[in-house]
């Protein structure tokens, strides 16, 4: 056969009459297929698929294992909501996608049945059902080049309320200001009876192999689904998982014969990789003229940094550390990746904040694609669940929002005086923005682009961000040197807690068990519990930091030291 996407051994291997040497062959594109090279994976599933037809039966039942073994596979293949009052807004589950990184890239979700939702970020599944009927018989399937899986997903809504019950996760629904929301779910989640993954065909991999050259991370992907249709949606790729053990109790389905209550193990994606309260510094990364603004592509392996005192975007490869600048029209300050990962976005002014616009640039093509015409000094962008981009307008004290794909602006929301950042609550529809003269947190309603509520914060909110289980915003006091936290849902104000000296930018981990502040006034960053705010550790790192960026597989964390024209790597996960 021949496969320019293989290396030249493997082919030989592959096409040798010696049946031996065609096993070592299928162990080597096992090895491939799970690898990160998302071209050589699919180049390799499709020479497995070839080899099960292979004229020796034990070569053609090691190709078929191969390929089972580096399948999509949804763990568990089961979710029961069990009985949920009546008059619940909504409940949520999560699911582990497994499976190489393959298995996910450019990955669509599907959903079948009445108030049922599915969202896809990575490795985790979030399944969410809105009731609409008495009962829910539905399923979700995630399909990508390696495969196919699905997701059985029930539940029913209760004659009369449930008594409250903890099952290893609280049950508990909350309403704030007439908007009913849910906090922390119950989720009854029954054991698989076997795992189970389906093979695409060599077709469908080679349509997608374009794709997969292309693609530069990973996205998020929402199925919605009314009364029983669904339909696909976008492009994914794969930071590692994250989890930690929890558990809860299986419960029998209404009409199935009587069955045990047994307790089983439900993977919490949000801890498979566990930040640590104490992050150690592992690197330093020369990049360009004082960096500022940073951000790492979905599938953690590339760095983007701007440099504000030249026209330099500088893309560092995160696992060799080579560096690569690309010229932009003026001096880029922050940036931002698309959901997809295939699109970076650069806000970009001058110090008279002249050359105002944001720069698009092709993530694999790394050049500028495009720019944006924005107002007057364009601050710290960002991606919203759906893929708009929004950019807050400091001096205009509102918010411009832009369409995915060529950008074309389709509203904008004033807010508070003077915005510098954005964060999202996708499954509450809540953006939320820095303003900094105004020393409030500004709250958004996603469906109508209104502002719904400000938040006091402590003086001069420098940055934002939104934990990524949506319950928790951290804040940056600059001129305060604290940091305080907000619970989405109910807007409550905790803090403030005292950090380093002018705090300037803050992110989470990727569990949300800790949020990390960047001081620029003392060279540190603190590290808070993401629950209490409380200071576990003060890292030390370069000169001037400016801002942080945590890589979606929660391993490490990225600082911008715009005075030594580095950035500092800290092992924040393990």
């Amino acid at each position: 056969m021949s496969d320019l996407g293989l290396p030249t051994y493997v082919l030989t291997e592959i096409d040798s009459p010696v049946r031996e040497t065609r096993l070592t062959a299928v162990d080597e594109l096992t090895r491939l297929a799970g690898g990160a090279d998302l071209a050589m994976a699919a180049a390799a599933r499709r020479a497995l698929e070839s080899l099960t037809e292979d004229d020796s039966r034990s070569v053609s039942a090691a190709a078929a294992a191969a390929l089972e073994r580096t399948a999509l596979r949804l763990r568990p293949d089961r979710v029961d909501f069990g009985q949920v009052a009546p008059g619940t807004p909504r409940v949520v589950a999560d699911v582990l996608v497994d499976g190489p990184p393959l298995a996910i890239a450019t990955a669509t979700v599907t959903v079948s049945g009445p108030g049922l939702r599915a969202m896809l970020a990575g490795r985790q599944l979030r399944v969410l059902w809105q009731p609409r009927s008495e009962w829910l018989d539905g399923s979700v399937t995630v399909r990508g080049p390696a495969g196919w899986a699905e997701v059985r997903v029930t539940g029913e809504v209760a004659v009369a309320a449930p008594p409250m019950t903890r099952t290893g996760v609280e049950a508990q629904m909350r309403a704030v200001n007439g908007l009913s929301t849910y906090g922390p779910p119950r989720v009854t989640v029954l054991p698989p009876p076997r795992e189970r993954s389906h093979r695409v065909g060599a077709a469908a991999l080679i349509a997608s192999l374009t794709a997969l050259v292309l693609l530069g991370g990973v996205g998020v992907a929402w199925a919605l689904v009314n009364d029983g249709s669904g339909g696909p949606t976008g492009a994914l790729a794969d930071p590692p998982p994250t989890s930690g053990p929890g558990t809860l109790l299986g419960t029998a389905q209404a009409g199935d014969a009587p069955a045990p209550v047994t307790t089983i193990t439900q993977e919490q994606l949000a801890h498979r990789i566990a930040s640590v309260a104490r992050p150690a510094v592992v690197g330093t990364i020369p990049v360009g003229d004082e960096p500022e603004g940073i951000a790492v592509s979905p599938d953690s392996q590339t760095i983007y940094v701007a440099n504000q005192h030249s026209h330099v975007l500088s893309i560092v490869d995160a696992g060799t550390r080579k560096v690569t600048p690309v010229t932009l029209r003026d001096t880029p300050r922050f940036v931002a990746v698309s959901r997809d990962g295939r699109q970076v976005f650069v806000s970009m002014y001058e110090d008279d904040k002249s050359g105002s616009g944001v720069a698009v640039l092709d993530a694999a093509a790394r050049k500028v694609d495009h720019y944006l015409a924005t107002g007057k000094q364009p601050y710290a962008l960002s991606v919203s669940p759906e893929g708009q981009v929004w950019v807050p307008i400091h001096s205009a004290g509102r918010i411009e929002i832009y369409t995915a794909g060529q950008q074309q602006k389709v509203g904008q929301i004033t807010v508070p005086p003077n915005p510098h950042a954005i964060g999202y609550a996708g499954d509450l529809m809540r953006a939320f923005t820095a303003n900094h003269e105004s020393n409030v947190v500004a709250v958004i309603d996603m469906r109508s682009d209104k502002l719904f509520k400000s938040v006091p914060v402590s003086k001069s909110p420098h940055s934002l961000a939104v934990s990524p289980d949506g319950r928790r915003v951290l804040v940056a006091g600059y001129d305060a040197d604290a940091a305080d936290l907000i619970d989405t849902v109910t807007l409550k104000r905790t803090g403030p807690f005292k950090v380093g000296n002018e705090p300037q930018s803050v992110a989470w981990a990727a569990d949300s068990d800790h949020g990390y502040v960047v001081n620029e006034g003392d060279n540190t960053v603190s590290v808070v519990e993401g629950s209490t705010g409380k200071v576990t550790a003060t890292v030390p790192v370069g000169h001037s930091p400016r801002t942080v960026a945590v890589s979606p597989d929660g391993r490490f964390a990225y600082v911008s030291n715009g005075a030594d024209d580095t950035i500092s790597v800290l092992r924040v996960g393990e």
